[in-house]
């Protein structure tokens, strides 16, 4: 708003966001998102439509744009990267976290759970049906997306295949490890040595 984007009459919870680029310190410009080239999934449960007068949606492609890649000394400040969500992205971040969408309560009530106490894992069985949500409407859609048990596996072999090759494995153990039911994965007693090493996206400080 301050850039002086002007959103839709009727505002939702779902509005696309303009590009902003920016070049050479100049004046940053804004660019609305062609809408026929923006795939949204509908999010709907699998087994109750609960969920369905909410009308949550979500972006098929993950993109980051605002990341700079530094190879060998030299940084590139434009260099969007995509590939594919986990749903534990959507369900379990995006959806649920209190400075985000915070939708546990509205989902729990929808699937009428007990809220009047932790003890009931109210919150626990929210987050699950609104994983499963994500996930069935994904697949719904035909929209590539993995499962975090999945993930976790594709990663294990990643580990054994490096250790065949003798190379060590780095990462962020907070990275690696998903949002929804860490424990039950065979990542979550291992240790990983955090160094980072160059090519790498790092952050960049904002032109605006």
């Amino acid at each position: 708003l301050r850039l002086g984007w002007k959103p839709p009459k009727k505002r939702t919870a779902f509005d696309l966001l303009p590009l902003v680029i920016s070049l050479h310190d100049k004046k940053p410009r804004l660019f609305p998102p062609p809408k026929k080239a923006t795939l949204e999934v509908p999010i709907r449960h699998p087994d109750s439509s609960c969920l369905d007068s909410l009308r949550l949606r979500w972006f098929a492609l993950p993109v980051v744009s605002n990341m700079k890649l530094e190879i060998g000394g030299l940084s590139f400040p434009a260099a969007p990267f995509s590939g594919w969500y986990m749903e534990t992205e959507i369900g379990a971040r995006n959806f649920a976290d209190e400075n985000r969408y915070h939708l546990l309560p509205e989902i729990a009530r929808r699937l009428r759970l007990d809220t009047s106490r932790p003890t009931t894992l109210w919150k626990d069985r929210a987050l699950v049906e609104l994983n499963r949500a994500v996930l069935h409407s994904f697949a719904q859609a035909k929209v590539r997306m993995i499962d975090h048990h999945s993930a976790t596996a594709s990663h294990l072999r990643f580990e054994e295949d490096e250790a065949q090759a003798g190379r060590p494995v780095f990462g962020r153990w907070d990275w690696l490890i998903p949002p929804l039911s860490g424990s039950l994965t065979k990542l979550w007693p291992r240790s990983y040595n955090p160094t980072e090493f160059s090519p790498n996206f790092l952050t960049q400080k904002r032109l605006y």
